[in-house]
């Protein structure tokens, strides 16, 4: 069976993204703390972009689940069919 080789990041798109992700989240609390509305408004405001964010990550937890999960099966379908193709003689009677 060959190996698959694992895609890894690297530390400059991990930084980035990080920052991102902060600089958005700083960005939204400071544009919902100066509101000028009640403070239930600017609560609420808070409270869903908490639970945008949270459901943003299980989403991206449930598709990267899904493909690495087809990945495997995948990996286990070649390394048969390799397996097959190995022990297969074309040359021997039937």
């Amino acid at each position: 069976m060959s190996d698959t080789p694992k895609q890894q990041s690297t530390a400059a798109f991990y930084g980035q993204a990080v920052a991102s992700f902060a600089v958005a989240m700083a960005a939204t609390s400071v544009g919902i703390y100066q509101l000028s509305a009640d403070a239930w408004v600017r609560a609420f405001l808070a409270i869903a972009v908490l639970y945008l964010v949270t459901s943003c990550f299980t989403l991206a937890k449930v598709i990267r689940d899904r493909q690495e999960a087809s990945t495997i099966v995948g990996r286990v379908d070649q390394a048969r069919l390799e397996k097959l193709l190995a022990e297969h003689d074309p040359f021997e009677k039937l």
